[in-house]
């Protein structure tokens, strides 16, 4: 049979999910909850989602007088004994107090470290077979989870602190015998030794206050010893999360360790910098993606909660960046609040969202008319719809870039009715690491495409190349059949070098929510357009348990979701009368918050359309 991902034998789409089903390990022996559209009342203030970002918000802190001098000094290479106490001898290396950060990790990741595994991505290593060796090959999501040390959250979450603490140092100590000193490799990736600094600073009592008397001199001049490495690497990482992870952790290990201040006023000053060359204006992390704004959102609560332990006012930039970067992620909250599946991610789950928001204190409404950060978010009734209306990620700034521009996802209540596959990012986990390249390309996700060729190029490691440059965006309040209505009309230039032609999709979604109407249009990129015909397929990836049934006519579908939610699909004006534009149903797959694939099925409008552009108009209706 021949799917989106080549061709399948019979049965592996069945195979694929009841071996998923029957391997991994749940994260809760309870449903999540389902959310409506309100976000929980977080004990926190409410903030504006229209505020911009001003340029005071991230420039350096003001510096009272001797510390720009302090600052460059310490960046020239000055001890920062020498500056903080100059006539005194340097004190011994110590954590000078216990942060109590809200954070809280993955408790069923947790429990598995407690029983001998690392678990990433929903697959089982056991923790003694493990290679913790600079030039070990693990899967990504492993490799991230154990040189950056996020297990240590995890494991805090699982247990009483007394019962973590013999694995916390039992890892630890096999991870400092085969990484004694700074070196290359995916250990000393700037953005994974921040994570890690911060990690041994914030959860110091799990891995400094066991029985273990010779761990905990090894673990102090390791955390000196990293600290004064990302001193001097982070400034030449580059834009982007890695930039923002490196200085934190160069900022908390300022507020932590003794004399510690030269290194915080040069940290805190670098960290601003770098949050303004990550975050745009209206809040959304340049990378466009969920699992990176969730990202900087936990860095910034860590390094909050540092300031508070050693009861000093963290700098105003801090607390605003941490609050113009909630909204833009709860833009990608569907109705079963979790997360769309967006540039490599899962599905990220409701509770590990809600917990996120209710660790960074901030209560506000989710960004619905987005700037750089680009998904564009409709809501009508329990119907929510995500278009990503905005150029791709920049190389420097994407982790797992993907080509989804003018793709959509779309839910009714807890239902999740049209999706992308997302996972790309977990590749090497229960998803194949043979096809985590296919995860990345436009035929992944809800758009349109030509001639099965990417809207951008997708390349190794994660980065895209050339493509759409230009995304252009309308969104404006329309009256439709006596009713209000939702309309959002986007362009991009991505199939314009290759074929002539630019992608125009309107979506309009009516206000309450019961339909949802579309048009794709091809048109001319220049005045002159070539000749002939090209392919062209429009693809609907349909959520998981949404069963869908084609009319006798082959123009339509019934889509009965699993909750038994009915909606139909229509294809409307010249497509439905073109016989030469065919739908039909497929095979697909769509890839949970913990990295579980699960066999689905995708609508496919698909047929040839001139070169001199053409017009593909559909409707989302739902009956019950």
């Amino acid at each position: 049979m021949e799917t989106l991902f080549g061709h399948a034998k019979a049965g592996e789409a069945e195979a694929l999910e009841s071996s998923d089903d029957r391997s991994a390990i749940a994260l809760g022996e309870s449903e999540e909850v389902l959310r409506d559209d309100g976000v929980p009342a977080f004990p926190a203030e409410t903030i504006a989602t229209s505020r911009a970002l001003a340029l005071t918000d991230v420039i350096a802190p003001r510096a009272k007088p001797g510390e720009a001098l302090i600052r460059l000094a310490y960046r020239m290479g000055v001890p920062g004994h020498a500056l903080a106490a100059p006539f005194r001898r340097p004190s011994p290396i110590r954590v000078l107090a216990t942060v109590n950060s809200p954070v809280t990790g993955d408790r069923a990741a947790g429990i598995a470290l407690r029983a001998g595994h690392f678990l990433a991505h929903g697959v089982k290593q056991p923790i003694g077979q493990l290679d913790l060796e600079p030039g070990a090959r693990l899967s990504p999501g492993l490799e991230r989870m154990v040189h950056s040390f996020s297990w240590l959250t995890d494991l805090a979450a699982s247990a009483p602190r007394e019962d973590c603490i013999p694995i916390a140092e039992r890892i630890t100590a096999r991870w400092l015998d085969a990484n004694p000193h700074p070196g290359k490799g995916p250990a000393w990736d700037v953005e994974n030794t921040g994570l890690r600094l911060m990690a041994w600073l914030v959860h110091a009592p799990l891995v400094l206050a066991g029985q273990d008397g010779t761990l905990k001199p090894r673990l102090l001049e390791a955390i000196e010893e990293t600290a004064h490495w990302l001193d001097r690497k982070a400034l030449r990482s580059g834009a982007g999360l890695a930039q923002v992870a490196g200085w934190a952790a160069v900022t908390a290990a300022g507020l932590l360790l003794p004399e510690g201040r030269p290194r915080r006023l040069y940290g805190e000053a670098a960290l601003i910098r770098a949050l303004g060359e990550l975050v745009a204006e209206d809040g959304g992390t340049l990378a466009r993606c969920p699992a990176a704004q969730m990202d900087a959102i936990r860095i910034l609560t860590d390094l909050i909660a540092c300031y508070e332990a050693v009861d000093r006012e963290a700098p105003e930039a801090l607390w605003v960046m941490r609050e113009l970067l909630v909204p833009p992620l709860l833009a990608l909250r569907h109705g079963d609040g979790g997360l769309g599946n967006w540039q490599g991610q899962g599905a990220i789950s409701a509770d590990r969202v809600a917990a996120l928001i209710v660790a960074s204190g901030i209560r506000t409404r989710p960004l619905n008319d987005p700037q750089h950060w680009g998904f564009q978010r409709l809501r009508g009734g329990q119907t929510t719809v995500q278009f990503d209306a905005g150029p791709p990620p920049r190389a420097r700034h994407t982790r797992c870039g993907c080509a989804s521009t003018l793709a959509f996802e779309m839910s009714d209540g807890p239902s999740r009715l049209i999706v992308n596959c997302g996972g790309a990012a977990m590749a090497g986990g229960q998803v194949p690491s043979r096809i985590g390249q296919a995860l990345r390309a436009t035929a992944a996700h809800s758009t349109l495409v030509l001639d099965d060729a990417n809207s951008t190029a997708v390349l190794l490691h994660g980065k895209l190349g050339r493509g759409a440059e230009t995304v252009e965006v309308e969104r404006r309040l329309i009256e439709q059949n006596g009713r209000e209505a939702m309309r959002v009309e986007a362009s991009h230039d991505g199939y314009a070098a290759r074929f002539g032609l630019t992608h125009n999709r309107i979506l309009t979604l009516r206000s309450d929510g019961t339909e949802l109407a579309g048009e794709d249009i091809l048109l001319p990129a220049s005045r002159k357009g070539k000749r002939g015909k090209v392919g062209f397929a429009i693809r609907f990836h349909l959520g998981r348990g949404v069963e869908a049934h084609l009319t006798e006519d082959k123009r339509g579908a019934s889509l009965l979701t699993a909750d038994g939610r009915l909606w139909q699909f229509r294809l409307r004006g010249d497509a439905a009368a073109d016989a030469e534009v065919v739908l039909s149903c497929e095979d697909s797959l769509w890839v949970d918050g913990d990295g579980r694939p699960h066999a689905t099925e995708q609508l496919v409008i698909e047929g040839l359309t001139s070169r001199g552009g053409g017009q593909f108009s559909w409707l989302l209706k739902k009956m019950g």
